[in-house]
């Protein structure tokens, strides 16, 4: 992949549905060596507008929810559709040593193995809200493989799920059934960006209990303001299972349903430019922070600041501003 004749012929095959150069494809974006990022770029650019029509979904809950789980039925069910889905797994790593787990193809044997599936795990590096840094690329690599579905898990843990919906044309919230007491404990703010809510394990003796928090969370999404975006009746919590299979065909019905009004009216198209808009100024952000974190003399500031500021010689905002008044005489 070092030459633009060999990014060409991955841009190419990556177009033509080839799963393996797909991957090929992920590796290069998620890559932080400086050449691969020149030949990423590269490559994306090739692609151009390719993937348009494909639904991203975004999907979170928390840890034991049973997200693994919905998504293989989920995305078997899609695949009896006829729709290609893509999986973008992403794994948790740890903050003292960036591994990750990485186990989300033994958790969804089935859907591994489907022709029409695609499922790649990704360390998230961490950052805030368990999204990898390079995943609004992988995103858009799945699409212009083909894929009409592409969905993305991500870590579940209650960080930054607002990171996913600036990723995605439908955010959901998967749930498990609960009291009104664990209902309290539903951040405002994810319930803010939360298009549908999903309350799992809606089967055997848990199924009346997930109708009645059903019914708790569509009371709260009904107390929070309407959103210009949403067409009649959205948000909206509603009961699944991916053991049973019950509510499945709903809850896609639903996503189709709010995907093809947003669209008609022109919100997707609109959403996805700012989404590029924020994405552009995360990682110029990111990209001039390494920056300066790399330059000799910048460098020697910056470990100088932390050393009074840990001494107690210093106020973070004195030190803050120590920063910036050698970064502005670096840039002279």
């Amino acid at each position: 992949m070092a030459d633009k004749l060999n990014i060409n012929a991955l841009a190419r095959e990556v177009l033509a549905g080839e799963r393996r150069a797909l991957a090929r494809a992920i590796t290069l974006v998620e890559s932080t060596r400086a050449d691969h990022r020149t030949h990423a770029s590269t490559l994306l650019a090739s692609l151009g507008s390719a993937g348009e029509a494909a639904i991203r979904i975004g999907l979170s809950g928390t840890p034991g929810v049973g997200k693994s789980t919905f998504i293989e039925a989920f995305g078997l069910y899609l695949i009896e559709q006829g729709l290609r889905v893509a999986v973008l797994a992403v794994d948790p790593s740890s903050t003292r040593s960036g591994g990750s787990i990485l186990g989300d193809k033994t958790r969804m044997d089935l859907l591994s193995r489907a022709p029409l599936a695609f499922i790649r795990p990704s360390p998230s590096q961490t950052e805030l809200g368990g999204v990898a840094r390079r995943t609004r690329e992988s995103i858009q690599l799945c699409a212009a493989a083909g894929f009409d579905v592409v969905l993305i898990e991500t870590v579940g843990v209650g960080q930054s799920e607002t990171m996913v919906a600036e990723m995605t044309d439908i955010f959901t919230l998967l749930l498990a059934p609960a009291g009104g007491d664990e209902l309290q404990g539903v951040k405002r703010g994810i319930m803010e960006v939360a298009d549908l809510i999903l309350v799992n394990k809606a089967d055997g003796d848990l199924e009346a209990q997930a109708m009645r928090t059903v019914a708790d969370y569509a009371g709260a999404l009904r107390l929070l303001r309407k959103r210009s975006q949403d067409p009649e009746g959205f948000p909206r919590a509603m009961p699944v299972s991916a053991l049973t299979g019950k509510g499945i065909a709903e809850a896609w019905q639903a996503m189709k349903t709010l995907f093809e009004a947003r669209n008609a009216a022109g919100i997707i198209g609109s959403r996805r430019k700012d989404q590029a808009l924020s994405a552009f100024r995360r990682t110029t952000n990111a990209a001039l922070l390494d920056l300066l974190r790399k330059d000799p003399g910048i460098a020697a500031v910056w470990a100088g600041a932390e050393a009074e500021i840990i001494a107690g010689q210093q106020s973070p905002e004195a030190a803050m501003q120590q920063l910036i008044d050698a970064a502005r005489r670096r840039l002279k």
